[in-house]
């Protein structure tokens, strides 16, 4: 198991922080993704650029303070919960991301590549908040 954490302070009011975190029609802000697919307002599946198929289960949706959800791929299974504080005007994100790898070989690399992967989210999002 790995977990990362990532935090950072938006110029922006919570509603419109969470309404970009959130929307599953609007994500090309994400410079790492293609496409996502909505199954059901409590699953959906976001595909990478190359086609990685990644599946996610809403588990906790408080609007806007707390968004979390189950993910599982072919390579990986966990939880992800985004906590948004919203401080003078501006907003604090929290994202935490507890992952088990599924083959042993990818285990020594997950806690970087998630750590990776947040610092991209984050530097998308503050593009798109601009």
């Amino acid at each position: 198991m790995a977990v990362s954490n990532m935090k950072a302070l938006l110029q922006k009011d919570v509603k419109k922080v969470w309404e970009i975190v959130t929307s599953l029609e609007h994500y090309q802000w994400r410079s790492d993704l293609s496409k996502i697919e909505k199954l059901s307002e409590k699953q959906f599946v976001e595909y990478t650029k190359d086609g990685f198929a990644t599946t996610f289960t809403i588990t906790v949706l408080e609007a806007y303070k707390r968004w979390e959800f189950d993910m599982e791929n072919s390579n990986m299974k966990g939880h992800w919960t985004g906590v948004f504080t919203e401080k003078d005007g501006q907003t604090e994100i929290d994202f935490t991301e507890d992952v088990t790898a599924k083959k042993l070989i990818m285990k020594p690399f997950v806690k970087a590549f998630l750590k990776k992967q947040q610092e991209v989210y984050v530097s998308d999002l503050k593009k798109a908040l601009q």
